[in-house]
């Protein structure tokens, strides 16, 4: 059944994988609220539990807002968690700090668990952006300064830690600086920050929820974007928004973002891949809009997911077509 609680919209979200639990990691805020526009403002992660990614028990809020004056002293936003060769949990986060209702400021904090159940932060921030590459607040008409959205991964060839960020190059059109930003670690404490893996001008405002996944045997970076945060040249092409598939041949790119290719469209969001107990990969989103723009703000049910001669992307199969081979 879809995972949705009563008192509060549901986002953006991420897994981790015991061998015996799913525990997905979520977004909420309060529907008294009244505007779901409010959400990010208010933003608190929760936790649920499932061993078949379709029936969750809810546990609630794990982890909120800093102190004030701190970089998460408004809201925390999407992360994703991993275990490391200490035993440790952590889950990596993004801080928001707004400094006004329009305009706010992003970086990456941790936090810790030997549970799963109970974290606690460490000091942060570890990562923000570097105005080498990366565009900062105030530096352009874009109202935010993007750095969020931390996907953390293993070096393919065992040499420390990589994060994938949500950011924006601080050259280029305004409308197309979307990139994805790198930083590297040997430990998972410390982090340098890096140029991007992506190049500007592939048609993006933002690359939002980076995964990187191996999908049938090929290397594939999932991304988010919705219509209005396509550029220009794109919406004038009538192309629409949603989650996206793009090839990802090497785990540290470049990667190729003006190749990628739509997977849903945007009435789903923020999908995440996640392969499933009888080894399906399947993907989970969460309910952006309804058929007359509605905000949703719940967990739809996995769908298995794939490759198609007939598409050159990822696609939703038949659950016939998801069975493992």
């Amino acid at each position: 059944m879809t995972f949705h609680l009563d008192h509060a919209w549901v986002w953006d979200f991420w897994f981790a994988d015991d061998g015996d639990t799913f525990h997905m990691y979520y977004l909420h805020a309060p529907k008294s609220l009244g505007d779901p526009e409010l959400r990010h403002r208010n933003a608190r992660i929760g936790h649920a539990t499932s061993t078949n990614l379709t029936d969750w028990q809810d546990h609630g809020p794990v982890l909120g807002p800093g102190a004030a004056g701190g970089f998460d002293e408004t809201a925390v936003w999407t992360g994703s968690v991993l275990r490391g060769p200490d035993g440790l949990w952590r889950m990596f986060y993004t801080g928001a700090r707004f400094a006004d209702p329009g305009h706010n400021t992003q970086a990456i904090g941790v936090a810790t668990s030997t549970d799963l159940h109970t974290w606690t932060k460490q000091l942060g921030p570890i990562t923000e952006a570097d105005d080498r590459w990366y565009e900062k607040l105030g530096t352009s008409s874009w109202p935010e300064e993007a750095w969020r959205d931390p996907w953390v991964f293993p070096d393919p060839d065992g040499q420390g830690w990589h994060m994938l960020v949500t950011a924006r190059a601080n050259h280029g059109a305004v409308d197309d600086r979307g990139v994805i930003a790198h930083a590297t670690s040997p430990d998972l404490r410390a982090w340098t920050v890096q140029p991007p893996l992506s190049s500007v001008g592939a048609g993006f405002s933002h690359l939002e929820v980076p995964q990187l996944a191996t999908i049938q045997g090929e290397g594939t970076l999932l991304i988010s974007c919705d219509t209005q945060r396509l550029s220009a040249a794109r919406r004038q092409a009538g192309q629409s928004g949603g989650i996206w598939s793009i090839p990802a041949p090497f785990a540290l790119g470049p990667y190729p973002t003006e190749d990628a290719r739509l997977v849903v469209a945007e009435s789903l969001y923020s999908g995440r891949v996640i392969q499933d107990r009888t080894g399906r990969t399947v993907m989970l989103a969460f309910d952006n809009t309804d058929v007359a723009g509605a905000f949703l703000g719940a967990v739809c049910d996995p769908f298995p997911v794939g490759r198609s001669p007939a598409h050159p992307g990822i696609v939703p199969l038949s659950p016939s077509e998801g069975t493992p081979r």
